[in-house]
C-alpha cells in the first residue's frame, strides 16, 4: 500500500505496511494468545514460550534479539533494530507478554484459544496486548522485506511481569541491563490512541501522555485476641473497617497535572464549551458533568484515589483475632504523592499502622512535543475525521520502570474499535477481543508513526 506525501517538492509515494504484514498480525495475534502466559502474582507464570516465539519472528526479519531472565521461565526479549542516522536519539517501542488470569467457564470461547471467528479475534491478550505484540512483528517483518530503515535507531523490548510487580520484566531491564536501551529518549507502548466514541458523530483518539504513580497499600489493625461472646474494646477487625470504611468514603480534591489540563482543553474546545482551564476558579467537576460521556477519559485521572481491595482477618466465627490486615488500591496524581501519605496517616488512625505494598511514580510527557505531534499526525493521516486529545492513564505500565532510565514514554498502541465495543471493558474483562479491523488500523497507523518518529 503506498500513499502520498506531501512537502516543499514534489509529491512522493509513502510506502506503508505490505499485505502479508496485515495477514500476520492476525496470525501472530491469535498464536500469541494461545500461549498462556497467565500472570497470577507471586512469581507464578511463565513468558519463556511466547518470547521465544517473538524472538524466532524477530530473526526472521534479520534483528538478534537477545533473551534475558532474572528467573527461570520470565522471559524476556529485547532487539535493536538500527537506522540511519547515527547520531539521532534511539526509540523504545515495548509491549508485555504475561495476561492477567481468565475463568474459562465465564467465556463464550475459550480464553486461550485465539480463535478467529467472524472477523474478531478472541481471547485473553487480545487488548492487553498481544495485539500490540503482534503489530510491532509485522511492522518490522514488512520493513525487512520492503528493505527499509528508520531514521532513528528502534529498542523493540517484550517484557514479562508487567501484571504484577514488573520485577521480572522491565524493572529488571532497567536496572540490570540498561546498556541494551543506550541513547533511547521516547519510549511508546499501551493504552493509547484506541478509538473512543462518546456520542455517535465523535470519534476520539485519546494518546496517553501521562499515568497516575502506583501506591498499593497494606493496612495491619492490631487488637486484643479473644473469645468472641467477651466484650472486647481492642477488637482489631473493628478497628480495621473502622480506617477501610473512612478510607472508601473520602473525597480527594482535584488536583490537575498538566496533561489533564490539556485534555480539558481540548475536550471543551471540540464541544463549543467556553472554559478557562486555567483559571483559578475553574470548576474541573462542573466541566466534566458538561463534557457528558467524554468525560470518563478524565474524569479518573483529576485526583488522587484510593479503593479498598482485600481484607484478611481471623479464622474462626467465635475467635476475636488479634490481628486483621487489608490491602488498598492507591493511585497518585504527578504532585499528589505527600497529599496521599498525609491523607492515609489522617484516615487510618491511631490504632491501624499502613506501608506501600508496592509503589511507583506518577509520569507525565509534554504534549507540545514533536514527538506528540507525529503520533497524533499518524493517527490523524489514517483516520482524518477522528480527533485526537492527550490524556493521562488512571494506572499504570512499564513506562514506569524505563522511565528510571530517562525516557519519556506516550500510551500508543492504535485502534479502531465500533462504538459497540468498550475498550477499557475488554482490559482483564470476560471476552476479551479485537476486530480483525482493528488490527489492520493498527499497523497501518504504527508504520506510518514509526517511519517519521
Amino acid at each position: 500500500m503506498a500513499e502520498q506525501e506531501r512537502g516543499t517538492g514534489p509529491a512522493r509515494e509513502v510506502p506503508g505496511p505490505d499485505a502479508r504484514a496485515l495477514d500476520e498480525v492476525v496470525a501472530f495475534t491469535s498464536e500469541l494468545i494461545a500461549i498462556d502466559t497467565t500472570n497470577r502474582g507471586g512469581g507464578d507464570c511463565r513468558e519463556r514460550p511466547a518470547a521465544e516465539y517473538v524472538a524466532e519472528r524477530l530473526a526472521g526479519a534479520g534483528l538478534e534479539p537477545v533473551l534475558l531472565e532474572r528467573t527461570p521461565g520470565r522471559a524476556n526479549v529485547v532487539a535493536r533494530l538500527a537506522g540511519t542516522d547515527p547520531a539521532a536519539e534511539a526509540l523504545l517501542v515495548h509491549g508485555h507478554l504475561d495476561v492477567v488470569p481468565a475463568e474459562p467457564a465465564d467465556w463464550t470461547v475459550h480464553p486461550f484459544s485465539g480463535e478467529v471467528r467472524d472477523g474478531v479475534v478472541w481471547g485473553r491478550g487480545a487488548v492487553d496486548m498481544k495485539n500490540m505484540d503482534a503489530m510491532v512483528l509485522s511492522v518490522v517483518r514488512s520493513w525487512a522485506r520492503e528493505g527499509f530503515r528508520p531514521r532513528r535507531d528502534i529498542v523493540l523490548a517484550y517484557t514479562a511481569d508487567e501484571e504484577a510487580s514488573a520485577e521480572d520484566g522491565s524493572g529488571f531491564l532497567a536496572d540490570r541491563h540498561p546498556g541494551l536501551f543506550e541513547g533511547c529518549t521516547e519510549g511508546i507502548s499501551e493504552s493509547g490512541a484506541f478509538s473512543f466514541h462518546p456520542d455517535p458523530r465523535t470519534t476520539l483518539y485519546p494518546i496517553a501522555a501521562g499515568e497516575r504513580g502506583t501506591a498499593w497499600i497494606k493496612l495491619t489493625a492490631q487488637g486484643r485476641a479473644g473469645h468472641g461472646s467477651k466484650v472486647n474494646t481492642a477488637n482489631a477487625v473493628t478497628r480495621l473497617a473502622a480506617a477501610v470504611a473512612r478510607i472508601g468514603a473520602h473525597s480527594w480534591p482535584v488536583r490537575l497535572s498538566p496533561t489533564v489540563r490539556a485534555a480539558l482543553r481540548e475536550l471543551a474546545a471540540l464541544y463549543g464549551i467556553e472554559v478557562d482551564v486555567d483559571a483559578r476558579d475553574f470548576d474541573t467537576d462542573l466541566l466534566l458533568e458538561k463534557l457528558g460521556p467524554a468525560a470518563a477519559l478524565v474524569e479518573p485521572t483529576v485526583r488522587n484515589s484510593a479503593n479498598p481491595t482485600m481484607l484478611d482477618a481471623g479464622y474462626k466465627v467465635n475467635v476475636i483475632p488479634g490481628q486483621a490486615v487489608a490491602f488498598v488500591d492507591g493511585r497518585t496524581v504527578p504532585g499528589g504523592e505527600e497529599e496521599f501519605i498525609e491523607t492515609m496517616d489522617r484516615l487510618t488512625g491511631p490504632d491501624v499502622s499502613w506501608e506501600f505494598h508496592h509503589r511507583e511514580v506518577p509520569l507525565q510527557a509534554p504534549v507540545d512535543s514533536p514527538t506528540f505531534a507525529k503520533l497524533r499526525a499518524a493517527v490523524e493521516h489514517v483516520d482524518p475525521a477522528g480527533h485526537v486529545i492527550p490524556f493521562s492513564m488512571s494506572g499504570g505500565t512499564d513506562a514506569k520502570q524505563f522511565s528510571r532510565l530517562g525516557i519519556t514514554g506516550y500510551g500508543f498502541s492504535p485502534l479502531k474499535l465500533p462504538p459497540e465495543l468498550d475498550y477499557g471493558a475488554l482490559f482483564h474483562g470476560v471476552d476479551e477481543r479485537v476486530p480483525v479491523d482493528a488490527l489492520h488500523f493498527g499497523v497501518r497507523v504504527l508504520d506510518r508513526y514509526l517511519r517519521t518518529a
